[in-house]
């Protein structure tokens, strides 16, 4: 039986984690990425989730040109039984890593109908069961734009306060945001690789910066599904938020809590 381009029977699903930057408001004297965090590095997590994951065919791993093989910086037991690729074509920008990491999937033989799965590496909390969720939001999209993809994201519970820009000395509140309708963005942010690919090639064209791979699939007009994430997927980002990351992350009573 012939299928179509875009179906999912067909397509196959990659996984892509960008891990080029420093990090820097992390704190520390190496990347965050290679922080521990509940007893492993941080980028760990996020290839362990993957890696039980049986939807997914392949991780690129897209690290700085001048870095060095996970093995090599923390030896091969550490990253032992995981499935994963590393690519050192990682570019000065989250941007430029992931179009960098694109290409690095063509040559793993992902085609342009093939999905692509966008991860922080700084987000450990990721679990195979919300891979698996958001898998099945975007695959089961039956709307006419079921092509366009999807994240996961939670909805924004706190009241939101816009700074006064006017202000002279201190920071003030300016207004209050209504957070009816907003949501947080994570990762993984799933879409086809070349309607990626296409999304991100214009946006470098422009001149534009996207801060996501959403907002650069935005910029043509498509409008990506929003997927219940968890909390539990927070992004690492300033000290403190280690000390968070290892009570979340401490070992599960058994490995289906992961």
């Amino acid at each position: 039986m012939l299928t179509s381009p875009h179906d999912p029977v067909s397509a196959r699903r990659f996984a892509l984690i960008p891990c080029a930057g420093t990090g820097s408001r992390a704190g520390g004297h190496v990347a965050k990425q290679y922080q521990t965090v509940a007893g492993h590095p941080m980028i760990w997590h996020a290839l362990a989730a993957f890696s039980a994951c049986e939807r997914i065919s392949a991780t690129a791993l897209v690290l700085a040109p001048d870095d060095m093989p996970l093995e090599s910086r923390f030896g091969a037991e550490a990253f032992a039984g995981l499935r994963f690729d590393t690519a050192f074509v990682g570019g000065d920008t989250r941007h430029a890593s992931v179009l960098a990491g694109l290409h690095h999937l063509a040559q793993l033989g992902a085609t342009d109908s093939d999905w692509v799965l966008v991860h922080d590496a700084a987000r450990p909390g990721l679990t195979p069961a919300m891979i698996d969720t958001l898998i099945r939001a975007v695959e089961a999209d039956d709307e006419a734009d079921a092509a366009i993809g999807g994240i996961l994201a939670v909805p924004v519970p706190d009241t939101l306060k816009r700074a006064d820009a006017g202000t002279q000395v201190g920071v003030r509140i300016g207004s209050t945001v209504p957070r009816e309708g907003l949501w947080q963005a994570q990762t993984p942010q799933m879409f086809r690789v070349g309607v990626l690919r296409q999304a991100l090639q214009e946006a470098l064209a422009a001149g534009a910066v996207v801060t996501d791979e959403a907002s650069a699939i935005e910029r043509l007009g498509l409008h990506p599904r929003l997927v219940n994430g968890s909390l539990r997927n927070f992004k690492v980002t300033y000290p403190e938020d280690f000390a968070l990351a290892d009570i979340l992350l401490a070992p599960a009573a058994s490995p289906a809590d992961r």
